[in-house]
């Protein structure tokens, strides 16, 4: 059949017209992509070519309340390679082997590896600055040098639980260094340039670099010197008590700051693969639980102050030395007892009788309410990880017997942070507060103080009366109580002692005790608060005797480092037999050698220096206070030696 003209040009123009439409669609949508998408595929694109060298930040530094650096970084870089661009690979492989103190067969795995970008393991990972110059200096294709750095604690093992370390990758593991990890790790940075699918280097196309963040600076509430101090004489305990551990907090009463947290055994932050986890991993202050003994009859003495249920210095008592309740017999630490007493002679002499006493007139309902009120049985909140929740009696199983040991601290399981801070609730004034460790966070570039951690006071537990005649009497327990081994001269300390069995197998031991004493000064304003629990120690295991003499180091040197000065009105310590006085240093500049022993040989030891018939100079100087029987030591000389005011 013959097609007409017409019929092929109206089909000719159909093909035409739809061949028109579909390039015409086919323009709109290049436009489109060109125009709407082509940003965005671009930028697909070139993520899919872009090959990128991770570049660390500086992890924020970790300051004392003062400034003083705990931990900061120092450079350490990484070596990576790009299998692709390496020529040589044998030969690549021995080099870096012998720089990194690897082997050949190791580094030519990594070189080898199908991947755009490998690091060279551990033996690649933080390398010193120096060994990274070498390796940059050799120019080798495929390997680049990247910043990075390692965390470094100048002080070994100082507030180590505290701060805790990190990992490989600069992540807190531990400590503060885990709490406050995503303030601390900053922003990574990078390297980074255009490859082909073969890993090559795309011509005309130029490196980036991407610089990184630094993390905020974390300033602890912790003073370095404190911290020292308390590490010293936890050092000294080891040696000389030979116990199975030691604990020592500090804190100021009337915000919830540490002043100062250790324990023993230690470790050093960047050596902890050198311990067993059980060393790192377990900050004991927070973490370990036990049976406060007779520091717990604070929280009972407030209770009853409180209820009004004790005058302490009008009201006597009698303590035959034991005291039945619910069949059980529950004896005072002094065989015989202590006689006739008043209720403030119970305190001073941590009488279990006259404890028991006091809980059976608050009763189990209210003496347990302010158990719990002061912080008992729940955590603090310190923000450091690992903390115990601590042990109470159910209200339900508490009958007579429970009452009466919950009383005077036996029963009942704490935690030390626990124990010092409702401790520090009991003399501030009578505010529970929660303790913290971070004080503040800074941006090291611009010194700009980003946040401030503020006092966060939990409740109101006693009144400031109450707290006022809690403090007088603790003073009282350390100047003529079972505390006197924590007075220091020149300055009023309130304490109490603590002694408590061990339960082991869930029996009471009897020869392992955890002993303990808790200590605060001034008396009458207290700024500091120490608290010391040694476990185990060997030979006599009483808190007044071990832990005690312990406090009373701590207190005597941070008192100097807070600059707080001595007090009046300090009551006069009570010495019983074969306890040493202390007695006042005359001056006796001036004296002639006839006239010292008037002075002196009643009270002191002479050690002299030098000739001549006058005491020209004289150490400890004239007002000090020292033991009797402490050695006084006199340089002697002529007259014209003396000292113009003292001259004849």
């Amino acid at each position: 059949m013959k097609v007409s003209n017409v019929t092929v040009r109206r089909r000719l123009f159909i093909v035409l017209l739809f061949a028109g439409i579909a390039f015409f669609a086919l323009c709109l949508r290049l436009a489109y992509v060109q125009l709407v998408e082509g940003a965005e595929l671009s930028a697909k694109a070139e993520n899919s070519w872009r090959r990128d060298i991770p570049y660390m930040p500086k992890r924020g530094e970790i300051w004392d309340r003062d400034g003083v650096r705990l931990a900061y970084n120092v450079t350490s870089p990484t070596v990576w390679a790009i299998p692709v661009q390496v020529k040589d690979k044998e030969a690549t492989a021995e080099t870096l082997a012998r720089m990194l103190g690897s082997t050949e067969e190791t580094m030519m795995k990594f070189l080898t590896k199908k991947e755009m970008i490998v690091n060279l393991g551990s033996a690649g990972r933080k390398i010193s600055q120096e060994k990274a110059e070498e390796i940059q200096a050799l120019e080798l294709p495929g390997i680049v040098v990247a910043e990075d750095n390692k965390r470094f604690y100048p002080y070994g093992s100082l507030a180590a639980h505290l701060l805790g370390f990190t990992g490989i990758d600069n992540q807190g593991l531990t400590g503060v260094e885990a709490r406050y990890d995503e303030m601390l790790k900053g922003i990574k940075g990078n390297v980074s340039w255009l490859s082909d699918a073969a890993g090559r280097e795309m011509p005309n196309s130029s490196d980036t670099y991407l610089e990184p963040k630094e993390g905020l600076t974390l300033q602890l509430t912790i003073d370095q010197e404190i911290q020292a101090i308390m590490e010293r004489e936890l050092d000294q305990a080891m040696t000389g008590l030979q116990p199975n551990g030691v604990i020592a907090i500090a804190m100021d009463p009337n915000n919830g700051e540490i002043l100062g947290m250790a324990s023993r055994p230690t470790y050093e932050p960047d050596k902890y693969k050198e311990v067993a986890s059980e060393v790192y991993n377990r900050n004991l202050p927070i973490w370990m639980t036990y049976e406060p003994g007779s520091t717990f009859k604070i929280i009972t003495l407030a209770a009853a102050l409180e209820e009004k249920k004790v005058d302490l210095k009008n009201e006597t008592f009698f303590d035959p030395g034991a005291v039945e309740v619910g069949g059980a017999r529950l004896r005072c630490w002094k065989k015989g007892g202590h006689g006739s007493q008043t209720f403030l002679e119970v305190v001073e002499n941590s009488c279990n009788p006259g404890f028991v006493t006091l809980g059976n007139r608050l009763g189990k309902e209210t003496l347990f309410q302010y158990i719990k009120d002061f912080g008992f049985g729940t955590k603090t909140g310190i923000d450091i990880g690992g903390e115990e929740n601590g042990i109470l009696f159910k209200l339900n199983q508490v009958g007579p017997v429970e009452l009466a040991t919950t009383a005077f601290g036996q029963g009942v399981s704490v935690t030390p942070i626990q124990q010092i801070t409702a401790v520090s609730a009991a003399i501030n004034g009578g505010t529970l507060y929660k303790p913290h460790v971070a004080k503040a966070f800074i941006n090291r570039e611009t010194g700009e103080t980003v946040q401030t951690i503020e006092p966060e006071p939990v409740r109101t537990v006693i009144s400031e009366e109450t707290s006022k005649q809690v403090r007088e009497a603790l003073e009282s327990v350390v100047a003529k109580g079972t505390g006197r081994n924590a007075f220091i001269d020149g300055y009023r300390v309130g304490g109490k002692t603590g002694t408590a069995q061990k339960v082991i197998n869930g029996r009471y031991s009897p020869n392992e005790h955890i002993v303990s004493f808790i200590g605060f000064a001034p008396a009458d304003n207290p700024q500091i608060v120490v608290y010391v629990a040694v476990d185990n120690p060997q030979g006599i295991q009483f808190g007044g005797v071990v832990a005690a003499p312990i406090v009373r180091n701590i207190m005597e040197d941070a008192l100097s480092v807070l600059e707080i000065p001595p007090r009046e009105n300090q009551i006069d310590r009570l010495y019983k037999y074969g306890e040493t006085p202390i007695v006042t240093v005359p001056n006796v500049v001036g004296k002639s050698v006839s006239e010292l022993y008037e002075d002196l040989n009643m009270n002191f030891n002479l050690s002299s220096a030098g000739t001549g018939q006058y005491v020209i100079r004289q150490a400890p100087a004239a007002g000090t206070r020292v033991d009797r029987g402490s050695t006084i030591r006199i340089y002697l000389g002529d007259e014209e030696d003396l000292p113009q005011q003292h001259s004849h």
